[in-house]
């Protein structure tokens, strides 16, 4: 008997390992069939019976690489063994782990406010993810969208942003329109390259199972079996985030995150995400979930710049209050 087993989306050097080590091994643990690796197929002959065996053994092997990215030999000889890894076992005890990124790297929930949008995101299908730069937003976010993607939960994820030029003119970028607005979306490539393997993600992204775009290309749209993020809502207008939030479809999940101290749009009472938080307060099954600056997870420093705007902007306030007090006298 004769069968092909296709891996899809697999680093070759991670899985086989270096001089296909890794597959040698499994060779080895499997005499009484052949195995033969091309490319990104194996093939395997022998006794029907035997060859059965291999398949239920072999799909644990490729689950705990699609689960956690990353494949030992030791690992291999743990599940052939008992069917559980001991990075599975570790994993059950640390609730704070959303996803494994790539290497088996976990991608936590690291702060009080990160734990609650997770805690949220059980809860409710539309979510509001408001913040300083730096608390983690959109990351633990992404994170969340690709758990959900990996446990089937739905069918593909969608990332935007809008595509607002925030001090830069976007027409004296070179190249074509795909070249202008990529830097605008890059952010979110780079939290995806984190958490699925190159490969995976090239193949994702061609197939459609992940897309990124500006906001604009959301108009017409229903959304459906999907996970949802917009990011920097903060400079959506009014009719922007409404056409957005009017996209969501079946077993679909919003997330929506931003920054209501870093508006580009040219008045910032025309923000959407503030008409929005405003508008839509007290309906169920939205959350609002609020970090401040103990949430900033980037440098040191960034918390400390944080701070210093924001008491730049409050004398700022005090100051006007004065002289308009003034002016009333």
């Amino acid at each position: 008997m004769d069968k092909q087993i296709l891996l899809e989306g697999i680093d070759l050097l991670e899985f086989f390992g270096v001089n296909n080590s890794k597959i040698e091994l499994i060779k080895r643990l499997f005499p009484k069939i052949k195995i033969t690796a091309r490319g990104h197929a194996l093939f395997v002959q022998g006794e029907p019976k035997e060859i059965k065996a291999f398949e239920k053994k072999f799909a644990l092997i490729l689950d705990h690489y699609y689960q956690y990215n990353m494949l030992s030999e030791e690992i291999i000889h743990e599940l052939l063994d008992s069917g559980v890894s001991s990075l599975e076992e570790n994993s059950n005890g640390e609730p704070d782990i959303i996803v494994f990124g790539n290497s088996g790297k976990p991608v936590r929930a690291r702060t009080p406010n990160q734990r609650r949008l997770v805690e949220a995101s059980a809860k409710n299908d539309l979510i509001f993810a408001i913040g300083p730069a730096g608390t983690g937003k959109t990351y633990t976010a992404i994170a969340l969208a690709v758990k959900a993607l990996k446990n089937k939960e739905i069918r593909k994820i969608i990332l935007s942003r809008p595509a607002v030029e925030a001090g830069e003119n976007l027409g004296f970028l070179p190249g074509d329109l795909k070249d202008k607005i990529d830097p605008y979306l890059q952010p979110l490539y780079d939290a995806l390259q984190d958490m699925i393997p190159p490969k995976k993600l090239e193949e994702f992204l061609k197939d459609g199972v992940i897309q990124i775009a500006p906001l604009a290309f959301m108009r017409g749209r229903t959304l459906s079996n999907a996970y949802v993020i917009l990011d920097e809502a903060q400079n959506t207008t009014v009719n922007q985030l409404k056409m957005f939030l009017t996209r969501m479809g079946l077993n679909a999940k919003f997330i929506i995150t931003g920054d209501v101290t870093q508006i580009d749009l040219p008045r910032k009472s025309h923000s959407g995400l503030i008409q929005a938080l405003k508008i839509l307060k007290g309906i169920k099954n939205i959350g609002n979930i609020y970090f401040d600056k103990k949430d900033i997870v980037r440098h040191r420093l960034v918390r400390d710049i944080v701070e210093a705007y924001d008491k730049h902007d409050e004398e700022k306030i005090e100051i006007k209050t004065e002289a308009k007090e003034k002016n009333n006298q």
